[in-house]
């Protein structure tokens, strides 16, 4: 979850910086007046005028989904007492785009190998 709110997060970011757009759902049109529905409009001067700005909601849950994300890692790490190394290859896939679906096929592959050849071991969760 936390690699597709990445890839929306740099979408939005393309859109802003390069477009000068940002993503809003509501309000109402700063131009003509109209009721704004769903899409892009500008940034600077604001092209809507109230409704729901969807690319700083796209910025905060991925930072909050971030959080959790490192809790998680952190926490599987400390288990499987992984090498510091792989702790922040962990934590980079959070914040390098299609990296974190590497390395949640590549890790999740490793876990599984090693319960399946320690079936003694406790199962702590």
């Amino acid at each position: 979850m936390t690699g597709t709110m990445l890839l929306l997060l740099c979408a939005e970011l393309i859109a802003r910086y390069a477009f000068g757009q940002y993503l809003f759902l509501g309000g109402t049109n700063a131009v003509t007046g109209e009721p704004f529905g769903f899409g892009f409009a500008d940034a600077e001067p604001p092209g809507v005028i109230g409704g729901v700005n969807l690319s700083v909601a796209v910025l905060i849950v991925h930072g909050w989904m971030y959080v959790v994300y490192l809790m998680s890692t952190f926490r599987l790490w400390s288990l499987m007492r992984w090498p510091f190394l792989k702790m922040i290859v962990l934590a980079l896939g959070g914040v390098v785009p299609f990296l974190s679906f590497v390395v949640e096929k590549k890790f999740h592959a490793e876990v599984e190998a090693e319960l399946a050849t320690n079936p003694q071991a406790p199962q702590r969760y």
